[in-house]
């Protein structure tokens, strides 16, 4: 056992129900099931965050993302479909190992409401402020 319970279901030291695995992810259903089919996507390789995330293995995660949501879709009939990945512990990522949550959706289940208010547009002038200093910053890297 380590330090990280990802890596040990990778390794196989702790116990998952899987539905999927290739040689650099393994797709497993979250133990807390808010919903019927919600799946942890995970990198076989110990990536703590997308800060740290190789272009290689966030391609693979990717892959299969999509494998498991048209799956998941297959199996439950959800309404939609919705896929998050938290960064961090200001944005509530709970295991320091990179994953993407893949959640079936059904109307009124009251889940991942990102906004509570409809939002207001912003002024053009902010956002092309905002895209100035992104654009700055990935110059920088």
């Amino acid at each position: 056992m380590t330090d990280c319970v990802f890596c040990d279901l990778v390794a196989g030291a702790a116990r998952a129900s899987v539905a999927y695995e290739d040689g650099a992810t393994l797709a497993v259903l979250d133990p807390r099931q808010p919903r019927v089919g919600h799946m942890l996507v995970i990198p076989k390789k110990h990536v703590e965050n997308v800060f740290d995330l190789d272009t290689e293995t966030g391609a693979a995660i990717m892959h299969t993302t999509t494998v498991v949501a048209r799956a998941v879709r297959r199996a439950f009939a959800p309404d939609g479909v919705s896929l998050w990945q938290s960064n961090g512990t200001g944005a509530g990522q709970e295991v320091p190992h990179f994953h993407m949550h893949v959640m079936p959706r059904w109307y009124g289940d009251a889940l991942l409401r990102i906004y509570p208010d409809r939002l207001a547009p912003v002024d053009r002038a902010e956002l092309d402020h905002q895209a100035a200093k992104i654009r700055e910053a990935i110059e920088a890297r």
